[in-house]
C-alpha cells in the first residue's frame, strides 16, 4: 500500500510565498500543522479563498483572541484516560492523537498539543470500564483519527469490543475517506477486518467528516464503495463553516453527492467556540437559514440531516430561528432531559448556545468524573514544548 507523504513543516509548502511561510510558522507553533500530498493536490492554489485551502492551511486569524481550547468541557466526560461516557448508551474511546491532516477548525485541536494527555494508546482501562457498564451498547472510536492506526492495532481494539456482549454498534469517526482514501481501498486486511465484524446484527459505522463536495473525488468514492462492500454503514457530519461551506448551493451539492454515494447525511454542526476558530464563526440565525435553503434544494434523503450544537450539556437541535427567537430541543442530553423544548431570545450576533440570554436556566455545568485528565483550559494558551517533526 502506497502511503502519501506527510508534511508537518509549513515552510515545506512550495505554493506559499516566503512571507506567508514566515507568518504561518508562528501559527503552527500554537496550533499544530499536518497535511499529506494527496489532499495538498486537491487545493486550487490560484484561489487564495479556496475552501479546501482554508480547511487545512493555517491562517494568521487563528491567533486572534477567541474561545477556549476545550469549548465543550470534554474533560468532564472522562471516566478513565482515553474513555468518555457522556450519554448513557454511548462511550467514546480516544484511540489516537494524530489525524490524516489537521483541520484548522477542529474542536479537538487540543489533543495535538504535546502537553495534553487525553487519548490513550493502551485501551485496557477504557475497555474494562465499557465491559462493566452494560448500559453502553455503542462505542465510538475517535481521537484523532482511528484509521491512522495500523490495521493490527485496529483489529485488537475491534475484537476486544466484539467480545463485550452488550456492545452492539462500533462507530469509527474518520476523515480518512477523503484525506487518504487509498488507506481504505488498498488495505485488504482492513476491509477483511471490517467485513468480519460488521454483521447484520452488530454493525460497524464510519462517521465520516466530509466538509465540502470537492472532497468527494473518484478516489474517495472508491473508498466509500469499498467500505460498503465490507458491510459498513457510512454517515456524514460537518460543521457549517464561514468561507468553506456557508453557501446553500455548496451544502446542497454536498447533500446530493453524499446521498448519491449512499452516505447518510447525519449532522450539520454549529462551529464550537474553540480557540483559534474565530474566522469560521457564523451567527446562529445565518447558519439556520443557510441549512434550510440547502435542504430546499435536495431530496428527502438529504433533508434527514439535523442541525445541532454539540454543547457541554448535550447535542442541542436547532428546530427554527424566527423573529428573534431560537426554538431548540435536546437531541442528546447529559442530564437525561431528551426532547426538552427551549424557546430563547436569539440576538443577531449570537453564534453559540451560551450567547442566548437565560440559557443557564436549562442546564448546569457538570463536574469532572475523574481527576486523571487535566483540563487543557487550565494549561497555558500556547503549548510549552513542541512535538518532534517527522517531516
Amino acid at each position: 500500500m502506497v502511503k502519501p507523504k506527510y508534511i508537518t513543516n509549513i515552510s515545506h509548502i512550495q505554493h506559499l510565498s516566503e512571507e506567508e511561510k514566515r507568518i504561518l510558522q508562528t501559527v503552527s507553533e500554537k496550533f499544530v500543522f499536518r497535511l499529506n500530498e494527496y489532499y495538498l493536490n486537491l487545493i486550487d492554489w490560484s484561489d487564495p479563498q479556496d475552501p479546501l485551502r482554508k480547511l487545512v492551511i493555517p491562517s494568521s486569524e487563528e491567533l486572534l483572541e477567541y474561545g477556549r481550547w476545550d469549548a465543550s468541557d470534554e474533560d468532564t466526560n472522562y471516566v478513565v484516560q482515553g474513555c468518555q461516557h457522556k450519554y448513557s448508551t454511548t462511550a467514546l474511546l480516544l484511540v489516537s492523537e494524530v489525524c490524516g491532516a489537521y483541520c484548522r477548525y477542529c474542536f479537538r485541536k487540543r489533543l495535538f498539543r504535546s502537553d495534553v494527555k487525553e487519548a490513550s494508546l493502551d485501551m485496557a482501562d477504557g475497555l474494562e470500564y465499557i465491559k462493566k457498564t452494560p448500559e453502553i451498547n455503542n462505542v465510538l472510536l475517535t481521537g484523532g483519527d482511528p484509521l491512522i492506526l495500523g490495521t493490527p492495532k485496529l483489529r485488537w481494539i475491534i475484537e476486544n469490543l466484539r467480545n463485550i456482549e452488550h456492545v452492539q454498534i462500533i462507530r469509527i469517526g474518520s476523515k480518512i475517506p477523503v484525506f487518504n482514501p487509498m488507506r481504505i481501498y488498498e488495505d485488504k486486511e482492513l476491509l477483511d477486518l471490517l467485513r468480519e465484524h460488521s454483521s447484520v446484527h452488530k454493525k460497524i459505522y464510519v462517521m465520516a467528516h466530509i466538509n465540502h463536495p470537492r472532497e468527494i473525488t473518484s478516489d474517495a468514492l472508491k473508498a466509500i464503495e469499498a467500505l460498503h462492500e465490507a458491510g459498513v454503514i457510512i454517515v456524514n457530519q460537518t460543521p457549517v463553516l464561514k468561507g468553506i461551506n456557508d453557501d446553500p448551493t455548496v451544502l446542497a451539492n454536498l447533500l446530493d453527492k453524499l446521498s448519491w454515494a449512499g452516505v447518510n447525511p447525519y449532522y450539520f454542526f454549529v462551529n464550537r467556540p474553540v480557540a483559534g476558530n474565530s474566522s469560521f464563526v457564523l451567527p446562529l440565525e445565518q447558519v439556520y437559514q443557510i441549512v434550510e435553503k440547502a435542504k430546499a434544494k435536495t431530496s428527502g434523503l438529504g433533508k434527514r440531516v439535523k442541525l445541532v450544537m454539540s454543547h457541554t450539556s448535550g447535542k442541542i437541535e436547532i428546530l427554527a430561528i424566527e423573529n428573534g427567537k431560537a426554538y431548540l430541543k435536546y437531541h442528546q442530553s447529559r442530564d437525561g432531559v431528551y426532547g426538552k423544548l427551549m424557546i430563547l431570545d436569539c440576538p443577531p450576533t449570537a453564534s453559540w448556545f451560551d450567547d442566548l440570554p437565560n440559557n443557564e436556566q436549562f442546564w448546569e455545568k457538570p463536574t469532572k468524573m475523574t481527576d486523571s485528565v487535566v483540563s487543557v483550559n487550565q494549561l497555558p494558551p500556547t503549548p510549552q514544548n513542541k512535538r518532534p517533526s517527522n517531516d
